[in-house]
């Protein structure tokens, strides 16, 4: 049976798409960390991070590297942090996490975000790739 990353992917389900490419997709996570908090995940259904096979893997620190640089300027934060956490959902799933002290991290504040928050952040991250 399909991950739900996989039915996001597949465009089943729909998402707040950041980018794509022919390994990976990126979109905003509906339950964000903080405005603007991303989820790059490989097209490939794999649970583990480290079982993801190349180029996948590889593509994943690609799109992240060409991302953050985006999501620190639509989010002025001080850093973009980044984390594999795995237990959400059996898909491997890279956080872009903008962040401007170690506290942002507590995974244990998030709430669903407003769709239409979730739209304007989508158009001013897409604004500056």
């Amino acid at each position: 049976m399909a991950t739900l990353f996989t039915k996001i992917i597949q465009w089943d389900i729909p998402s707040y798409k950041i980018y794509e490419d022919e390994y990976t997709y990126a979109f905003l996570d509906i339950f964000p960390q903080h405005p603007g908090h991303i989820l790059i995940v490989p097209k490939c259904e794999v649970d583990h991070f480290a079982d993801v096979p190349e180029p996948y893997y590889s593509q994943v620190f690609q799109t992240a590297k060409k991302l953050a640089p985006a999501l620190k300027k639509a989010t002025n934060c001080t850093r973009v942090c980044t984390t594999f956490l795995g237990y959400e959902v059996p898909h491997c799933h890279y956080h872009l996490i903008p962040t401007n002290s170690l506290i942002d991290m507590d995974h244990k504040t998030r709430e669903q975000a407003d769709a239409e928050e979730l739209k304007k952040m989508q158009t001013l991250i897409m604004s500056y790739i």
